[in-house]
């Protein structure tokens, strides 16, 4: 699999030549299980074929039962400068609920440990979880604010199909999400993590000055960014591209020289839409006259026509000719976004 990701990331250097890479993300998988050996064979790889910027951001993601002592250890002698720890709740009921593999004290001390080593850290937290009352909601983020973490991603929880949890709901054995309970969880966590120094800067990142994600804020700027390995994503020129899922037949392509991912090329009517939900979704709104620029009057005059109505209900407000969500529509982005889509 290093191999063949080794490969993959010389075979496709001639797409970035003339961009510069500010990050490095080392995820969608376990990537914690790598040796600080084979972390570092894969970097000089990127180094040796592309462009590196002087101080990328470069990021592993983990959860905190892959992170012992010494793996942290290791880790801060390589080139990752920041962590992404899957903390999702300091509960034990609630990682059970989850099916998550630590326990409640295990990521307390992974973090105690990981601070010492690292000051970038960001930990994923989970809310909307049936039975998770205010209380233990809001330990859940002083535990974090407590142990000095400057970037939080909070996600609500979700019931995807055909996946264990959807069954269980299906079942009766976990009562369905609630919304108004979510909902009383997004606003306490918008206002905690004001008063405790963090910037809301994206609908589920809030992150101390300086501590934004740069890797995340590069796909909400439309920046290029290139994925490798198995059901990895890429973009550049207009076009996406996604890698086979399957490993075997990602290293066999590979090893013969066969294909490996497929594209699409985004229409006008994509880019729209998707400039819009990232520009409603992060800090800095939908530049409206960059989007005239962009996309050209006739779309100018429909985003403006159509969020009139949200403007009005108080869910979007324009300033500085930004079009951007309240306080109030941030919970509802995603859906106001899809009704101004352009269909």
């Amino acid at each position: 699999m290093l191999g063949a990701i080794q490969l993959e990331l010389v075979q496709r250097s001639d797409d970035f030549k003339k961009d510069v890479i500010e990050t490095i993300y080392f995820g969608g998988g376990t990537p914690s299980l790598l040796s600080q050996q084979e972390i570092d064979t894969l970097l000089e790889v990127v180094y040796a074929n592309f462009k590196v910027g002087e101080k990328p951001e470069i990021t592993l993601e983990a959860n905190p039962d892959d992170l012992n002592s010494e793996t942290i250890k290791e880790l801060a002698h390589s080139k990752i400068n920041r962590l992404s720890i899957g903390v999702q709740s300091f509960f034990e009921a609630d990682l059970k609920m989850m099916n998550r593999a630590h326990s409640a004290t295990e990521a307390i001390q992974c973090l105690q440990e990981a601070t010492t080593f690292f000051n970038n850290i960001t930990v994923d937290l989970i809310y909307g979880i049936p039975g998770l009352t205010q209380e233990r909601w809001e330990q859940n983020m002083r535990t974090v604010f407590n142990l000095g973490i400057n970037h939080i991603s909070c996600y609500a929880l979700t019931v995807e199909e055909k996946t264990p949890w959807a069954s269980f709901v299906k079942n009766k054995k976990y009562p369905p999400v609630d919304e108004e309970l979510a909902l009383r969880h997004f606003l306490s966590l918008v206002k905690e993590a004001e008063e405790n120094g963090f910037e809301h800067y994206e609908i589920s990142n809030f992150g101390k000055p300086n501590y934004f994600s740069q890797h995340n804020s590069s796909y909400w700027k439309g920046k290029h960014y290139l994925g490798v390995g198995p059901s990895a994503h890429s973009y550049y020129n207009k076009n996406r591209y996604w890698n086979v899922s399957n490993n075997a037949k990602y290293i066999n392509a590979l090893e013969i020289g066969g294909s490996y991912y497929e594209m699409e090329a985004l229409s006008v009517v994509d880019r729209f839409n998707e400039a819009v939900m990232i520009g409603l979704r992060t800090i800095y709104g939908v530049d409206m006259a960059k989007l005239k620029l962009d996309f050209g009057l006739k779309f100018y005059d429909y985003l403006l026509k159509n969020s009139k109505s949200f403007i009005d209900n108080g869910t979007l407000y324009l300033v500085d000719n930004c079009l951007k969500a309240t306080n109030k529509g941030k919970f509802l982005v995603d859906g106001i976004a899809a009704e101004l889509f352009y269909v």
